[in-house]
């Protein structure tokens, strides 16, 4: 694998594709099941209690889940750093978001009783869980470790 080489998880299939560095910006498909990769551009995935299975459960690879809420104040300060992440992270672990005031059944299921609060999976399984507001540092070293155990 060249230096320039990027190695990006499909978000549908969970296949890893390896990307050279000049290919990044035309756009790559999954060389499976041939949809179109996630770029930089991406932001957070977003999940709801009925693509939670889809998304989450079945996605083969890392994912870090951030319940929020429209009218937390911490949950708000967060989303620019999500952003940056879902864009750093694209293809290595996947950043999703779920409104916990519209999504009851996966904030029960998942016994969350704060905003905001991080759940970390791994091959559909949780792995970790983060309650508060998390800095940048900490976030990142979850997703560093979730995507080592790839």
């Amino acid at each position: 694998m060249g230096t320039e080489d990027r190695i990006i998880r499909c978000n549908q299939c969970g296949t890893r594709n390896r990307v050279p560095a000049a290919k990044l910006a035309d756009k790559p498909i999954c060389g499976k099941c041939r949809v179109p990769l996630p770029s930089a551009a991406t932001g957070p995935v977003v999940v709801t209690d009925a693509t939670f299975n889809e998304q989450i459960t079945r996605f083969p690879g890392p994912v870090m889940l951030d319940c929020w809420a429209p009218w937390c104040g911490p949950c708000q300060q967060m989303a620019p750093v999500l952003n940056q992440l879902a864009a750093a992270y694209a293809g290595v672990v996947k950043i999703a978001k779920l409104n916990v005031d519209q999504n009851p059944q996966v904030s029960s299921q998942f016994n969350v009783l704060s905003v905001p609060t991080l759940l970390f999976f791994n091959g559909g399984r949780l792995v970790n869980t983060v309650p508060g507001a998390a800095p940048k540092q900490e976030m990142e070293r979850h997703l560093n470790t979730l995507a080592g155990g790839n």
